[in-house]
């Protein structure tokens, strides 16, 4: 019984760990200057969708692996709105505040979730461009280098749990 507790234990803290070190890659790549280039706005919201893109590429290539990968999904979840909690503080909204805030983020990331994922799914790059556009550029299809880069992200991903992310548009 011990035993089973302890690994569980163990388990939860390797999810943990893989989920900070996939945040950070995310955050890393959402600040690349190509995306801004590429039409995303340099913004709070900008940021914020770009980041959801790259942890929810991230999340849907985890939650397909079976109980760790699942568990990963939700750690990186977690280790995304801890951070946009903080964030949050950070600049100065106070506590009560927060977490109104954070819920709304959330209901916006498993919307923005729920959009790419049909896309992805889907064949061609209409709902793709649509969603992209819809969710990073506040309206109007994404650019053909936004769609490029979030299919190639999301087969790398796919094929490989420590791939890199590709190059930025």
């Amino acid at each position: 019984m011990l035993a089973r507790l302890t690994a569980r234990r163990r388990e939860r803290r390797d999810a943990e760990a893989t989920a900070r070190r996939l945040y950070a890659r995310a955050v890393a790549q959402a600040r690349a200057p190509g995306f801004y280039r590429a039409g995303v706005p340099d913004t709070f919201d900008g940021r914020f969708d770009l980041l959801m893109l790259h942890v929810f590429l991230l999340v849907r290539r985890f939650r397909r692996e079976g109980e760790r990968g699942r568990a990963i999904a939700q750690a990186l979840f977690d280790a995304a709105f801890d951070d946009m909690d903080r964030t949050l503080r950070e600049m100065g909204v106070g506590d009560l505040g927060v977490p109104r805030r954070i819920k709304a983020m959330a209901r916006a990331f498993y919307g923005r979730a729920a959009a790419y994922d049909e896309a992805l799914d889907a064949d061609g790059d209409e709902s793709l461009r649509a969603a992209l556009g819809r969710n990073l550029l506040g309206g109007g299809p994404a650019p053909e280098c936004l769609c490029v880069y979030v299919r190639n992200a999301d087969s790398a991903l796919a094929s490989a749990p420590d791939a890199a992310f590709p190059s930025p548009p």
